[in-house]
């Protein structure tokens, strides 16, 4: 079975704290990358209000099957109470960066 690659967000309230969780998840082996973008802002409902924040923006790169793992570390180190954690499948890549993704964060797929 041919492995999976996603691209997977999160939003952070400073770039001290994207800094440290990207590291943290590299480190982990949860994402071959993640880039740290921002500052950006952030228009959203929460508490049945509008709220407009400037927020950084982590986007990092794993497989399908190493996703569960780095949701749920993302759910323990993030500072909030509904973090944003989606994924985007990446439906076409060139084989040397996907296959560098999957030996990353230990696929053996590739």
């Amino acid at each position: 079975m041919t492995e999976s690659y996603l691209q997977v967000t999160t939003t952070t309230e400073s770039q001290d704290h994207a800094r440290a969780l990207a590291r943290q998840i590299v480190e982990a082996r949860l994402a071959a990358c993640v880039q740290v973008m921002g500052p950006i802002q952030s228009t959203y409902w929460w508490n049945n209000d509008v709220e407009i924040t400037q927020e950084w923006m982590c986007l990092m790169k794993t497989t399908a099957s190493t996703y569960p793992a780095l949701e749920s570390f993302i759910r323990k180190k993030h500072t909030y109470e509904t973090p944003e954690i989606t994924a985007s499948e990446i439906a076409m890549g060139s084989s040397e960066y996907l296959e560098w993704i999957g030996k990353q964060t230990g696929s053996s797929a590739g």
